[in-house]
């Protein structure tokens, strides 16, 4: 198993997601590479949990990425906006992560030609990542991360300097709709519906190095 592969299985998936803050989303077009820090990503646990596409083992072609190995890309539309979600867990376990929020590092004027934001309204949210990126299509849907031209970094580039965990957003009811399983990078500009008055304007959130 690759290296990246082996970091979305071995280990709960909600240690997974808080371990996922800072590692660095790159994704590579022909006009130019773009990438981010991932400051926000939510848990969803499969077959038990009422938010989830595999709550009670569904399986349809349209989720079946979430059964594939980890790493696998799951790509979605929800409300018109792509969803972008990596698959945990062994091969059959429909365990996954949706990336909510990235702090952009790389390509930010590509980024604002796909949408016409400021930051931090430009990544901000799941449909807006997406679109800053131009990933406006299901075509890497079940391919793994780093198969082609969207990765992960298996490792964290950035520390967290706290991990905050929230009831997740938009999850209709639901025994779990209020479960903690929504994780973010404290004070975080990025972080989708965050208050100004949290914002840590210096550091971002992230342990700097001395």
């Amino acid at each position: 198993m690759s290296l990246l592969a082996d970091f979305f299985t071995g280990r709960p998936t909600e240690q997974i997601t808080q371990e996922l803050l800072g590692h660095e989303l790159i994704y590579q077009t022909p006009a130019g590479t773009m990438s981010g820090w991932i400051v926000e990503a939510e848990a969803y646990l499969g077959e038990q949990d009422t938010a989830a596409h595999a709550f009670n083992g569904r399986y349809t072609a349209a989720n079946a990425a979430l059964y594939d190995d980890p790493g696998t890309i799951y790509i979605y539309v929800l409300r018109g906006y792509y969803m972008l979600d990596v698959a945990t867990q062994a091969n059959g376990i429909p365990q996954g992560i949706l990336i909510r929020g990235i702090e952009p590092n790389r390509g930010i004027d590509l980024m604002q030609t796909h949408r016409d934001k400021p930051l931090p309204d430009l990544t901000n949210g799941p449909g807006k990542l997406t679109a800053a990126l131009g990933l406006q299509s299901k075509a890497l849907n079940r391919t793994p991360l780093g198969a082609q031209n969207l990765t992960i970094t298996p490792t964290v580039t950035r520390h967290p300097r706290q991990v905050m965990a929230t009831s997740r957003v938009g999850v209709s009811a639901g025994s779990w709709q209020d479960k903690p399983l929504r994780y973010t990078v404290a004070g975080n500009p990025f972080v989708s519906g965050s208050r100004k008055r949290d914002w840590d304007r210096e550091n971002h959130g992230w342990q700097m190095p001395h």
